[in-house]
């Protein structure tokens, strides 16, 4: 007889790890995705810049540096894995960065009015401002996903699992101040 319920517990027991392990996956898995959205929307961004860079360099001869700073942000980010969560940190660091420098670009059509009125100029910021909304939607994404993620792996009894088969918690994708801030731009 005590046998039959120590079976019977063992079972149990091996049955909610079972569910624990499997709904971690699960969860994990839509962490990935989500995380790997973001890679596809940098991406897009990353491929639009050339040609922001071109309609900009034909208006604005004396921004030199701002251009080239500008460049070399995406070439330092193309380097990365976008799709890869264990750059998360790094992705982040550069995305702060490539951000920063957008702006100073988009600063300058302030100081060259025919550059503001240039149609193909302001077709690329209107894609580079679709773009970030799609950036900030897919990190928000990717923020909701964590936010489970990290909840269920520390709940009672999860969490007593949690160590055992090495869940990861997951990190959240934080905006660094300077980078919202309006650039300041001097002439």
């Amino acid at each position: 007889m005590t046998l039959l319920v120590i079976l019977g517990v063992v079972v149990l027991i091996g049955l909610w790890a079972m569910g624990v392990y499997n709904k971690y996956v699960g969860l994990d898995n839509e962490n990935q995705v989500a995380f790997s959205n973001i890679g596809t929307f940098l991406q897009k961004r990353l491929d639009l810049i050339p040609n922001l860079v071109e309609t900009v360099k034909g208006y604005a001869k004396h921004e030199s540096e701002t251009l080239q700073n500008v460049v070399d942000a995406r070439s330092r980010m193309l380097k990365l894995d976008l799709n890869d969560v264990k750059n998360l940190e790094e992705i982040r660091k550069m995305e702060n960065e490539l951000t920063k420098t957008l702006k100073s670009i988009m600063a300058l059509s302030e100081s060259y009015p025919e550059l503001k009125a240039n149609v193909n100029f302001l077709e690329l910021q209107k894609s580079l401002t679709d773009i970030e909304n799609q950036i900030e939607g897919a990190r928000r994404f990717y923020n909701a996903t964590v936010g489970t993620l990290n909840t269920f792996i520390r709940r009672f009894p999860n969490v007593l699992l949690s160590g055992l088969l090495k869940f990861r918690n997951a990190e959240f994708f934080k905006e660094d101040a300077e980078a919202k801030s309006a650039p300041k731009v001097s002439f």
